[in-house]
């Protein structure tokens, strides 16, 4: 197991993911899975005349894209035993086609359960452009194993 436990966080650790660029095809398959078919996002000539000027991305797909950042951390790999919820969460920018994004995730809170084996941990992730701007930010809450959880699973196996 690679993933940290609920007690190996520390409120105020920032860490960063990788980086993706957010391709046409990106949009296209979301468009498709999702059924949200809005011409902001399949129709150029069509949102060439909107305030934007241009396609965007879904703005559910951006989200989609932190979850996957945040997993490329690898920090809840193992250790994760669920996603409680998603807060507060802003579209503030527009993502664009081509735009290369990286996840900043903050660690705000952490705090043990009444299970002894799980703990909960509530991260600020904001998803941010090249040019530095953050196009999206919300609070991720996350049911975490805590170290007697770990070597609960650990010694099953």
């Amino acid at each position: 197991m690679r993933g940290k436990c609920i007690e190996e966080f520390e409120v105020g650790q920032v860490d960063e993911s990788r980086a993706r660029t957010v391709t046409e095809t990106d949009v296209v398959t979301f468009s498709w899975i999702s059924g949200d078919v809005n011409p902001m996002h399949t129709d150029a000539v069509h949102s060439a005349k909107s305030p934007v000027g241009q396609r965007i991305a879904h703005g559910a797909l951006g989200l989609s894209i932190a979850t996957g950042l945040s997993a490329s951390l690898g920090y809840l790999e193992g250790s994760a035993v669920a996603a409680l919820g998603v807060d507060e969460w802003k579209f503030l920018k527009p993502i664009l086609f081509n735009d290369t994004v990286h996840l900043r995730a903050t660690v705000i809170s952490t705090r043990p359960t009444s299970k002894p084996d799980r703990g909960v941990l509530v991260r600020r992730m904001e998803l941010v452009n090249q040019h530095g701007d953050v196009v999206q930010s919300g609070l991720m809450t996350t049911m975490v194993l805590t170290r007697a959880g770990r070597d609960a699973v650990l010694s099953q196996s």
